[in-house]
């Protein structure tokens, strides 16, 4: 049997929701050919980080996409995923190899969509357990297989239909299998407490482009508070982002001088520590909006706040379930009274909190990449 882990995309924060899984398949089952494909270079070098070393586990760099993919991307500041599409294209031969591809991403169903490889079976291993709408979209049943953090996302694909009988397991949180047992080394050594904010890139919902040049300034003139600038990795990878439902455009822009010169605030737009939890362990405060960072942060109740620029309509919403686990702001002197709250009665949301991380996670004694090693070899056995 040949099953193939594939890593396609310009930045690495997917890989821990999947290799840990090909490393422990691997030690589970020694008779599985087990291929770890990789397009880019950036994604390649955290495989090969965390990958293991076993007799029946391969590192597989990808042939590289079509000579106008990268111009196509460059030209449309990366909001069209140009790379990605030739990756798959110019690889279906390697692919046809497989029994089945294991992905954390949707971009790969095309390969049974328009690329006719309708025999092999994918296997999604989702990343991140946020509660947006796209990751609840019609795109999201086509699997053959999905792999689920707990009992959260399998009842929301169920109410849409989007789960097959026998093709889903709940596995836990594979990437939690990463955590050190040591704290990270602290940013700041002043005595004040640090936050985080952690917006997304997402046009539509991102409190960034409306929002975050404010919230740099409130920081930047605070004398009460640390902060670490730490946005989902994709916001500043891109000249523009782009979203589809609903259909936005926005223009990221940077981040001034004076705030990347102030000694209270910490930038950092892509490093490891930016996909690894580091900062989500560190922060005594989280400020974002819709990226699913927020439930890493839970693992350990603290205090958050949600910002609302656009004043969306959340409340009942299961898209923003996540925004009921602390105080949600439409402007920057809500966000300052939170703040406030925040530092003298840390626990108000702490029952909140617990009880949305216990629906969001189904964690064990087992490891949870041990889990979906297991369920992926029993799927693939029937």
């Amino acid at each position: 049997m040949r099953i193939g882990f594939l890593f396609n995309h310009s930045a690495a924060h997917q890989v821990a929701h999947s290799l840990p899984i090909a490393n422990a398949l691997a030690r589970l089952r020694p008779d599985i050919e087990i291929r770890v494909l990789v397009g880019g270079e950036v994604i390649g070098r955290e495989v090969q980080r965390l990958m293991d070393k076993a007799a029946n586990l391969t590192f597989e760099q990808l042939r590289r996409p079509a000579r106008a993919a990268p111009a196509v991307q460059f030209l449309s500041g990366g909001a069209i995923p140009a790379e990605r599409y030739s990756f798959l294209e110019r690889n279906l031969d390697c692919f046809r190899e497989l029994d089945a591809l294991v992905v954390p991403e949707k971009t790969s169903l095309l390969l049974k969509t328009h690329f006719g490889l309708t025999d092999l079976k994918l296997i999604h291993t989702r990343h991140g357990a946020g509660d947006r709408a796209i990751g609840f979209n019609k795109a999201s049943g086509l699997f053959d297989f999905v792999l689920l953090s707990g009992p959260k996302i399998r009842d929301r694909l169920q109410e849409r239909g989007l789960l097959k009988p026998d093709g889903y397991a709940v596995v836990g949180y594979p990437k939690f299998d990463l955590l050190r047992s040591e704290a990270p080394k602290p940013v700041f050594d002043n005595g004040r407490p640090t936050v985080l904010y952690n917006p997304h890139p997402s046009p539509a919902l991102s409190s960034w482009y409306g929002m975050g040049r404010a919230v740099l300034d409130y920081f930047a003139a605070s004398d009460r508070y640390n902060l670490i600038f730490a946005p989902h990795v994709m916001l500043f990878a891109k000249r523009f982002n782009v979203s589809f439902s609903p259909l936005s455009f926005s223009r990221v822009g940077k981040v001034p001088k004076h705030i990347r010169e102030c000694p209270h605030i910490h930038i950092d737009t892509g490093s490891q520590s930016s996909i690894d939890m580091t900062y989500t362990r560190l922060a005594d405060i989280y400020i974002g909006d819709v990226s699913s960072q927020i439930y890493e942060f839970l693992s350990q109740p603290r205090p958050a706040i949600f910002l609302n620029p656009r004043k969306l309509e959340w409340q009942g919403n299961p898209d923003f379930a996540h925004w009921t686990s602390g105080a949600v702001a439409e402007d920057i002197a809500a966000m300052d009274r939170a703040l406030s709250q925040g530092v003298s009665a840390p626990e108000t949301w702490r029952d909140a909190q617990e009880r949305l991380f216990a629906y969001t996670f189904d964690l064990g004694n087992k490891p949870s990449s041990q889990r979906a090693a297991e369920a992926i070899a029993a799927y693939m056995e029937r």
